[in-house]
């Protein structure tokens, strides 16, 4: 019998944005012990039949893998050890691994040393961080002719532009969208268009109007979604438990505070025109935004802080925190959205005056969503913040002699609060007297990979899945309405049934997007 070469040990399935009291299971654990409901799913008699490491083809699932950067590279290789998923295309405007930028220097190479059992590989190009679609290319070839071979896989396609990859690719299951937040909604509606399922990075698009037709379309085209974030989010078990038993009494606010941004956000634009690196084609990173000379404040990990591409932290991160709140307090659309936020001051002529712009988020803000009373459940004010922003210490918290964390989650009641991590995760009762005698279940520990192995299994059932695009609808509505609150700087009265900002004429144009010619959704 020939002898198998070993597989890589396990990576987590994660981003090192939210790696914080997460359980990953060993992958052969992954691979070989799946519940038996999942493996009727996916392993049937014909792979036993088959062998080790024999697959159906009627029964692989093909993948296009859309976005290479550092996050992308990050989460495409846990995926590559699935036996029944085939990625055949990575797709990226960024052909080598030049300019890109990470968490730290070495961290990612490292993790592609470890999957590709390589300690010498490099990302050629600066040779500094990987990333670009021949870094995904060649992740993917290696892997699977060193450890799939048996499969005879072939060569995986690798496209600049998403547009050519659909016409091209006529045997495609699904696409996972790892790219920046301006070109989310356009691809993931080409995709369905084609009756392609979808996996999603955070958010569903940086536009309101743009999220809300993601969105209907998935509703009719009835394919497989999957927004990642999902995967992230906490139980609301326990405070549902404890509000509706009037623990805290009516509830009034609740409040979420990240300590994001983490990353540069600049208040002006740039004004010199650094060479576009190599391999890059700036046109189509731009995709439907409107031509500007190309800088490197606006890529990579920076762009989350302008309102055209990005969608700022909430739209970064609270989708792992609030969509589980959303959901369990049945939280629709807001009626009125109040902003504040800091500012930043220049000099010019001798005279100090306040920066105005409306293309950058500002460095810290906190925004206030009303929500009106639903059946049984009171209106709700929802309060998120960032930047450092935190809301006011309660008594509660000095009585315990304790601050309040940098990040975090608080629900507060006519009678009392709770306090929890910013997953909702040891939600407690405050001040601390006030849990002796309760008992909070521990939660069961959490399998990263098993939200993309859901949205694998629910494609072959023709189903939906946990986290898909059409449960979605709050929580975009939330985010989109942060940054135009923000951007129009000025409290909004929100019609939710017109989609319409009703006080505030001049915010309505943030709801939406001007497409650049070739980047309309109706021809993409």
């Amino acid at each position: 019998m020939m002898k198998q070469k070993s597989r890589p040990s396990a990576l987590p399935y994660s981003n090192s944005e939210e790696a914080t009291n997460q359980n990953f299971i060993n992958r052969r654990k992954f691979i070989g012990g799946i519940t038996t409901a999942t493996l009727a799913m996916t392993v049937v008699p014909r792979h036993v039949l088959g062998g080790s490491g024999f697959v159906a083809p009627s029964d692989k699932i093909t993948l296009a893998y859309i976005g290479t950067g550092t996050q992308g590279l990050r989460e495409l290789q846990p995926l590559l050890s699935i036996p029944e998923l085939q990625i055949i295309a990575v797709c990226d405007p960024q052909k080598d691994a030049t300019g890109y930028l990470d968490w730290g220097k070495t961290g990612l190479r490292d993790e592609i040393r470890t999957t590709l059992q390589n300690p010498q590989w490099t990302s050629g190009g600066d040779n500094t961080i990987p990333g670009g679609r021949d870094n995904g290319k060649e992740i993917v070839d290696t892997y699977y002719t060193k450890f799939r071979n048996q499969q005879k896989l072939g060569s995986c396609r690798a496209y600049a532009d998403f547009r050519e990859l659909f016409a091209k690719e006529k045997d495609l299951n699904a696409v996972k969208i790892m790219t920046p937040d301006h070109l989310h909604g356009l691809i993931a509606m080409a995709a369905m268009k084609r009756g392609i399922s979808v996996s999603m990075h955070k958010p569903i698009s940086n536009r309101l109007t743009e999220g809300k037709q993601v969105i209907e379309m998935a509703k009719k085209n009835k394919v497989t979604t999957h927004l990642i974030a999902w995967d992230s989010n906490g139980s609301m078990d326990q405070v549902m438990n404890w509000i509706n038993t009037g623990a805290i009494g009516k509830l009034k606010e609740v409040h979420n505070w990240s300590n994001r941004p983490v990353w540069p956000q600049y208040p002006t634009l740039p004004t010199d025109s650094p060479t576009i690196p190599k391999g890059l084609d700036w046109d189509l990173w731009l995709g439907p935004e409107a031509e500007r000379p190309y800088h490197p404040n606006y890529t990579n990990m920076v762009f989350r802080g302008w309102y055209d591409f990005g969608g700022g932290s909430m739209a970064d991160m609270g989708h792992y925190s609030l969509w589980t709140v959303f959901k369990a307090l049945e939280l629709d659309a807001p009626t009125i959205i109040e902003p504040n936020f800091s500012h930043v001051c220049g000099l010019r002529d001798s005279t100090a005056f306040q920066v105005k712009n409306d293309f950058s988020f500002p460095m810290a803000s906190s925004v206030r969503f009303k929500y009106p009373a639903k059946g049984s459940r009171p209106a709700v004010d929802l309060i998120w913040y960032d930047g450092g922003m935190r809301p006011p210490v309660p008594d509660e918290v000095y009585e315990d002699n304790k601050e309040l964390p940098a990040e975090g989650m608080m629900f507060v009641g006519e009678k009392g609060k709770i306090l929890a991590g910013f997953h909702v995760d040891n939600p407690r009762l405050i001040p601390e007297k006030r849990m002796a005698g309760q008992v909070v279940p521990k939660l069961p520990e959490r399998d990263r990979t098993l939200g993309f192995k859901q949205f694998m299994d629910a494609i072959k059932a023709g189903k939906q899945c946990p986290g898909s695009f059409s449960e979605a609808g709050p929580i975009t509505e939330a985010v989109n309405l942060y940054s135009v609150a923000l951007r129009a700087g000025r409290t909004l009265k929100y019609d939710a049934a017109n989609q319409k900002i009703t006080n505030v004429a001049e915010a309505n144009k943030y709801l939406s997007r001007e497409y650049r010619k070739g980047w309309d959704p109706k021809g993409i």
